[in-house]
C-alpha cells in the first residue's frame, strides 16, 4: 500500500514540473503584454527582466500554501489516503484545464482553477465520507471551509468589475493629462506620474512579496507594515526628485522606466503568488506521505492529517528549482506568446483584423454604450468637449504606430502596470485573494476603452473577446470543480488501475493538444502573413509586392485546390475530400483577412494614388471570388460523397480529368505571368479562356444526352453541371483577375513606382 501512496507522490511532482511549464503559457500575459504591445524595450531586455523578476518573485512565495493545506477544506477531518486522492484529482485536472484554455489562447486564472479543483476534489471525498457514515449532507460544513470558499469567490466577481472600472478612470485622467502627444507633455508631468508609479510599484512589491518571503525575518515583515506610509512618501518624493534630475541631465525616458519597472513587479507577483497555484498542493502532498511515514502507521486511511493544519515555510531550494523551470519555460513556450497574443489584440489602438466574431450580446452593449455616449456628449459644454477631443487626437499614435509598429503607446503600458500592481498589492493587504490573470486583464480592457481604442469600427468585436474571455472564467470554474470531482471518484474506486489510466489519457491530450496548437501556429502565422505588410513604406512599390505576391500564392493554391476538388468526385474518398475543403476554407479567411485589411493597405499609397487604390481593390474582388468557387465546388463534392451518391460514369471521369488538366495549363500560363510581371502575351491567356468556355458548354450539352437517354440520376446530373457552372465561374473571375492585376502593375510603373527587382516569389 506504501508503494502505491509514493506512486502518487511522484506523480505529483511530475505534475507539478509539467504545471509550472503549463502555468507560465497562461499567466506569461499578465507581465509581459503591456511591455511587448509598447514596445518599450526590446523583446530579448523584457524577457530578461521577466525572467529576473520571477526569479525573485520565486523566494517570496507562500501566500498560496496555506490554500492548498486549509484553505477551502479542514485538513484534520481527513486521513492521508483520502487528502492524496484529493491532491493527486487536483493536480491531473490542473494541467489538462490549463493547457487546454493555453492550446485555445485564451488567458485563464489559475489561482480560480486551483481552488475550485480542490472544492471539487474535497467536496467529492467528503460526500463519500458522508455516504460510508450514514451522515447527511448537512455535516459538509464539518469538512468544507465553507466561508473561505465564498469569500474567494465573491473577492474575484469584485476584482473584474473594479479592475475594469479602476483602469478606465485612470487612463482616462491620465490621457488627458498626457495626451497621445506625450512627448511634449512627458518634461511637465513625467517626473510626477513617475514617482506616482514607482511608489505604488515599490508598495506593491514590499506588501505582497514581504508576506510570503522565505528571507526576511518576521520583525522586518512587521516594520514594512508599520510604516507603510513612511516608505510611501519618502519613496514618492525620492523617485519624483530622482526622475526629474535623470530626465533633465541624461535625457532619460520615464514612461519606459515605469513600463519595465512594473513588468519586473508583476513578473515578481506571478512567481511570488501564482507559483505555489502549480507546486502548493505536490509540496502538501509530499509532506503528507512524510509525516504518513514518521508516524509510523501501516493503515492510511486511520492516520488524521492534522499536521497540515500547521503553517510550514516552503524551503528556499524548492522555490529557486521552480523559478528555473518557469524562466525556462517562458523563454521556450510558443503558447505563451499566443495567449500573450489575444490580450494584445484586444486591446490595441488601431483597427485591423479581429479575431472574435460579433456577438448578439456585445452589439446589445455597444448599442446601450453608444446611446449612453451620446446622451453625456450632449450633456457636456462645448468647450469642454472641444478640449478632450483635443487631447484624445490620435494623428500623434498614427504617426508612432507607423515608424514602430507599437499597439498602444508607453503611457497606457505603464498604467495598466502602475494600476494592475496597485489593485493587486491593495487586495493582498486586505486579505482578499485575487487572481492576477483576472484583475491585469480587465485593467488591460479598462485602459484600452478608455483610450477611445474600441472605436464603431471595431467595438463589437472587442467586447465579444472580452465576452469570451470573461465566459472562459466561469467555464474555468465550472470544469475544475466537475472534472476535480469527477477524478477524485473515479481515483477512489479504481485506485492504481484508474491512476495509471488517467494517466495514459493526459499524455493522449498533451500530444493532441500538442499537434492542435501546431496546427493553429500555423494558421495564426499564414494570417500575419496575408494581414501585416510588415517593413512596408508608404510608396505604391512596396504594396505593388506585396499584391503581386498575394495574388501568386493565393492562384498557386487555387490551381492545386481546384485539382484536388475534381479528383475527389472522380475517387470519391472522404478523407481528401475533407482535407481539400478544410483547406479551401483557410484560403477563403486568408482573402478575407486582404479584403478587411485594403483600408490598412491603402493608407500605404501615396496620398493622390487614387487609381492605384482602385486597382488594388479590384484585384482583391477578384481574388476572393475566385476563392468562393472553389467553396462552391468543393462543398456540395463533399455533401455527395457523404451521402454515399453514385459516382460518375466513365465518360463523366474522363470529361473533368480533360477539364481539370486544361485548366491547370491555363492557371499555370497566368501564375508565370504575374510572377514575372510580363503581360505582352495577354492575349494567350484569353484564348484558353475562351477555348475553355466553349469546352464547358459542350461538355454541358454532353450530360443533357444522357439525361435524355436516362444515363444519369439527378444527383448526379447536378453534382455535375455545378461543376462545370462553377468552373466556369472560376476562369472567368481569374482573367478578370489578371486584368486587374496587369493595369495595378502597369500603372504603378509608369507612374514612377517602378519596381527595381523581381519580388521573391517562391
Amino acid at each position: 500500500m506504501e508503494t502505491f501512496y509514493l506512486l502518487i507522490v511522484v506523480i505529483l511532482i511530475v505534475l507539478a514540473v509539467s504545471d509550472l511549464v503549463v502555468g507560465v503559457s497562461n499567466d506569461a500575459v499578465n507581465f509581459l503584454n503591456s511591455a511587448i504591445g509598447s514596445k518599450a524595450a526590446p523583446f530579448i531586455i523584457i524577457m530578461i527582466i521577466a525572467a529576473v523578476g520571477i526569479v525573485f518573485g520565486a523566494t517570496f512565495s507562500s501566500g498560496m500554501m496555506d490554500v492548498a493545506r486549509k484553505g477551502i477544506f479542514h485538513p484534520d477531518q481527513f486521513f492521508f489516503g483520502e487528502i492524496m486522492i484529493i491532491f493527486l484529482a487536483v493536480m491531473m485536472t490542473d494541467i489538462i484545464l490549463l493547457d487546454f484554455f493555453n492550446t485555445l489562447a485564451l488567458p485563464t486564472s489559475t489561482t480560480v482553477s486551483i481552488v475550485f479543483e480542490l472544492l471539487g476534489a474535497a467536496v467529492a471525498v467528503s460526500i463519500i465520507k458522508i455516504t460510508a457514515s450514514g451522515s447527511t449532507m448537512a455535516d459538509m460544513s464539518k469538512y468544507i471551509n465553507t466561508s473561505s470558499a465564498l469569500l474567494m469567490i465573491t473577492a474575484i466577481l469584485l476584482s473584474v468589475v473594479i479592475a475594469f472600472t479602476v483602469g478606465l478612470l485612470i487612463q482616462y485622467l491620465v490621457r488627458v493629462m498626457f495626451s497621445f502627444n506625450f512627448q511634449r507633455n512627458i518634461k511637465y508631468f513625467g517626473s510626477l506620474w513617475g514617482g506616482i508609479a514607482i511608489s505604488a510599484i515599490t508598495f506593491f512589491i514590499l506588501i505582497k512579496g514581504a508576506k510570503g518571503s522565505s528571507f526576511l525575518t518576521m520583525e522586518t515583515v512587521a516594520w514594512i507594515k508599520e510604516n507603510t506610509m513612511l516608505i510611501l512618501g519618502v519613496s514618492f518624493v525620492g523617485w519624483t526628485v530622482l526622475l526629474q534630475l535623470l530626465q533633465m541631465i541624461f535625457r532619460l525616458n520615464i514612461l519606459k522606466l515605469i513600463v519595465l519597472v512594473g513588468t519586473f513587479a508583476l513578473a515578481m507577483a506571478f512567481a511570488g503568488n501564482d507559483l505555489v497555484n502549480f507546486i502548493g498542493v505536490p509540496l502538501a502532498g509530499l509532506e503528507s506521505f512524510r509525516t504518513f511515514q514518521d508516524s509510523g502507521l501501516a493503515d492510511p486511511s486511520g492516520f488524521a492529517m492534522t499536521a497540515l493544519t500547521e503553517p510550514v515555510k516552503t524551503p528556499t531550494l524548492f522555490l529557486l528549482i521552480a523559478g528555473a523551470i518557469m524562466v525556462l519555460a517562458l523563454w521556450t513556450s510558443k503558447k505563451a506568446k499566443s495567449v500573450s497574443a489575444t490580450t494584445i489584440d484586444l486591446s490595441r489602438q488601431d483597427e485591423g483584423y479581429e479575431r472574435f466574431e460579433a456577438s448578439a450580446m456585445a452589439r446589445g452593449i455597444v448599442r446601450v454604450s453608444i446611446g449612453f455616449s451620446n446622451i453625456l456628449n450632449s450633456l457636456t459644454p462645448r468647450p469642454v468637449n472641444n478640449f478632450l477631443s483635443k487631447r484624445f487626437n490620435q494623428d500623434a499614435f498614427s504617426d508612432l504606430k507607423k515608424e514602430k509598429g507599437l499597439s498602444f503607446d508607453l503611457v497606457r503600458a505603464s498604467v495598466n502596470l502602475v494600476v494592475a500592481s496597485a489593485l493587486i498589492s491593495l487586495g493582498t493587504s486586505l486579505k482578499l485573494p485575487l487572481s492576477t490573470t483576472y484583475v491585469t486583464f480587465m485593467v488591460a480592457m479598462g485602459t484600452s476603452l478608455a483610450d477611445g481604442a474600441w472605436g464603431r469600427e471595431s467595438a463589437v468585436f472587442r467586447v465579444s473577446g472580452v465576452v469570451t474571455v470573461i465566459g472562459g472564467w466561469f467555464f474555468t470554474a465550472f470544469c475544475a470543480f466537475s472534472a476535480a470531482f469527477l477524478l477524485a471518484y473515479l481515483i477512489h474506486w479504481g485506485k492504481i488501475f484508474a491512476v495509471l489510466g488517467l494517466l495514459v489519457l493526459i499524455i493522449i491530450f498533451f500530444v493532441k493538444s500538442y499537434s492542435v496548437h501546431r496546427k493553429r501556429d500555423v494558421e495564426r502565422k499564414r494570417g500575419e502573413e496575408f494581414a501585416e505588410l510588415e517593413g512596408l513604406t508608404v510608396d505604391g512599390e512596396n504594396v505593388q509586392k506585396s499584391a503581386t505576391k498575394s495574388v501568386y500564392k493565393t492562384l498557386s493554391s487555387v490551381s492545386i485546390l481546384y485539382s484536388n476538388s475534381i479528383n475527389g468526385i472522380i475517387d470519391q474518398k472522404r478523407s481528401s475530400m475533407k482535407r481539400t475543403l478544410k483547406e479551401i476554407k483557410t484560403l477563403n479567411k486568408e482573402t478575407k483577412i486582404l479584403k478587411d485589411n485594403v483600408f490598412q493597405t491603402i493608407t500605404k499609397l501615396q496620398e493622390d494614388d487614387v487609381e492605384s487604390g482602385h486597382y488594388y481593390v479590384q484585384v482583391l474582388d477578384y481574388l476572393r471570388e475566385t476563392a468562393h468557387c472553389l467553396t462552391f465546388i468543393a462543398e456540395p463534392v463533399f455533401e455527395y460523397i457523404l451521402n454515399n451518391h453514385p459516382p460518375l460514369n466513365k465518360d463523366q471521369q474522363t470529361d473533368l480529368q480533360d477539364t481539370a488538366q486544361d485548366v491547370n495549363e491555363f492557371f499555370s500560363e497566368i501564375i508565370q505571368m504575374i510572377k514575372k510581371e510580363d503581360y505582352s502575351d495577354l492575349d494567350s491567356p484569353i484564348k484558353k479562356q475562351v477555348d475553355l468556355l466553349d469546352s464547358f458548354t459542350k461538355l454541358k450539352k454532353r450530360q443533357l444526352k444522357r439525361i435524355k437517354n436516362k444515363e444519369t440520376g439527378m444527383k448526379n446530373t447536378t453534382i455535375y453541371l455545378n461543376t462545370l457552372t462553377e468552373s466556369k465561374n472560376l476562369v472567368l473571375y481569374t482573367i478578370n483577375l489578371l486584368k486587374a492585376q496587369r493595369d495595378f502593375v502597369v500603372y504603378n510603373n509608369e507612374n514612377g513606382n517602378k519596381v527595381l527587382e523581381t519580388p521573391s516569389l517562391n
